[in-house]
């Protein structure tokens, strides 16, 4: 990546606003601050009134707050201008076209104002991508888990990781390759123990069933059921919108129906399913087939019956473990019947009249909060690091059975460089254009 080159984009959000952030990186951005504000350099971090004029006619473009941040002490490591402006895109328009006059000045591609902090190492990847994940969060639980990644929790757990590793390889090294110098006796076998240690408290990061990445993406909720039962009338009401077609006739929903939810803070998706039974129906059947891998793998899954009727069929009792909900609706028509299993949760309802439904959702936030706690040592966010955590564990693995020192040399260092991939110390050029392609423009 060349750093000759300014770059600027709208920081803030898009369309009609009362103030807009723009953004300008790069060796260029303070004199064009002082090109089209005619006024000499300003005091760094302090906002500065200046007005904006066109360069061919001096026509005001707009009056702005303008802040200096040098490098690189900045961001992105570069000089930075920030222009507070009016938000209407007329000026917006004409800024740009001001900016882009300028020689070696181009519009930011997005991320790339992180990317260059990155590369300036003002932040390692895992913070990128905290950052990334903060921008886009849309319940507290995101918000939260990306502050701490972005603050470099994450990444100073991997680097701490790898600092151990390296001080054993040293330590082997120098047993390899200076065997005739004064060093204390088994060197190698001593760092043995610390290598297998490491390898467990790895294991254990990666054995937290998806915990980070599920706060990143969300858990899974499934409703199960024979047809008419209420499962669609659940998810309306769950949804508070008529996300789903109610209907006395059988088999109305044939497809999964999604609505994407916020409990307890964290990020959930319920589905409702085509109704359980057997048919003659081609689509009626395909539904059910859908509905069947959808229970096998959602996170939560929700049983409903009916209160005259509350056991689960028997075809399709395999689909049920104990420790799924079990919902038996319709209490209001017919008198509740004990069912004949142990359900670790059971939850007498009446969708229609609003009952039990305030204890289902507590009940269902307390288990998401259970399972996704946040509380704990930082967890891993994306399929990278899990798959770079478990190269690492093999190489670890291998280390333990090798059986010349070279070659358990040369596993611990594959170990190394498998940890710093995830926070960008090495051999991390090939995933730099995905991770960063993510982000919105202007960040």
């Amino acid at each position: 990546m060349s750093f000759s080159e300014t770059i600027f984009a709208l920081a803030s959000g898009r369309g009609r606003a009362g103030v807009a952030v723009v953004r300008i990186s790069g060796p260029g951005s303070v004199d064009a601050l002082e090109t089209l504000s005619g006024k000499s350099r300003p005091e760094p971090r302090r906002a500065v009134l200046c007005p904006l004029f066109r360069m061919i006619d001096k026509s005001l473009i707009d009056q702005s707050l303008a802040i200096l941040f040098p490098g690189p002490n900045s961001f992105t490591g570069e000089d930075v201008v920030e222009l507070h402006l009016h938000g209407g895109p007329a000026i917006l328009t004409a800024l740009f076209e001001e900016l882009s006059g300028f020689p070696n000045f181009r519009p930011a591609e997005p991320g790339e104002f992180t990317r260059r902090a990155f590369e300036h190492g003002k932040m390692d990847l895992t913070e990128a991508e905290g950052l990334g994940d903060l921008v886009n969060a849309e319940t507290d639980a995101q918000a939260r888990q990306a502050l701490r990644q972005m603050q470099g929790e994450l990444g100073r757990l991997y680097d701490g990781w790898r600092e151990q590793l390296i001080g054993a390889l040293a330590h082997l090294e120098a047993d390899i390759d200076f065997p005739d110098e004064d060093l204390p006796d088994g060197v190698a076998t001593a760092i043995a123990p610390k290598i297998v240690a490491l390898r467990g408290e790895i294991e254990t990061h990666l054995a937290d069933g998806h915990r980070g990445e599920k706060i990143r993406e969300g858990l899974d909720v499934v409703i199960l059921g024979e047809p008419n039962v209420g499962k669609s009338s659940l998810l309306n009401l769950l949804a508070r919108r008529d996300a789903a077609i109610v209907s006395d006739e059988a088999g109305t929903t044939r497809d999964i129906i999604e609505v994407p939810m916020d409990l307890a803070g964290f990020p959930v998706t319920i589905a409702d399913t085509a109704g359980l039974r057997e048919s003659d129906s081609m689509i009626e059947r395909e539904g059910v087939r859908r509905a069947r891998e959808r229970a096998k793998a959602a996170d939560i899954r929700l049983f409903m019956t009916t209160a005259d009727a509350p056991e689960i069929p028997a075809e399709f009792a395999d689909l049920f473990q104990k420790t799924d909900y079990r919902l038996i609706n319709k209490t209001d028509l017919a008198e509740n019947r004990a069912i004949s299993d142990s359900a670790c949760h059971v939850f007498s309802l009446s969708v229609k009249m609003g009952q039990g439904i305030d204890d289902l959702i507590s009940a269902l936030e307390a288990d998401i909060i259970n399972r996704l706690d946040l509380s704990g040592a930082p967890a891993l966010t994306r399929l990278r690091h899990r798959q770079s955590l478990e190269e690492c564990v093999s190489a670890l693995n291998r280390f333990e059975s090798a059986r010349e020192p070279e070659l358990a040399a040369e596993d611990a260092r594959l170990a190394v460089r498998a940890l710093g991939r995830i926070t960008g110390r090495v051999d991390v050029e090939d995933i730099l254009d995905v991770i960063f392609g993510d982000f919105c423009i202007g960040k």
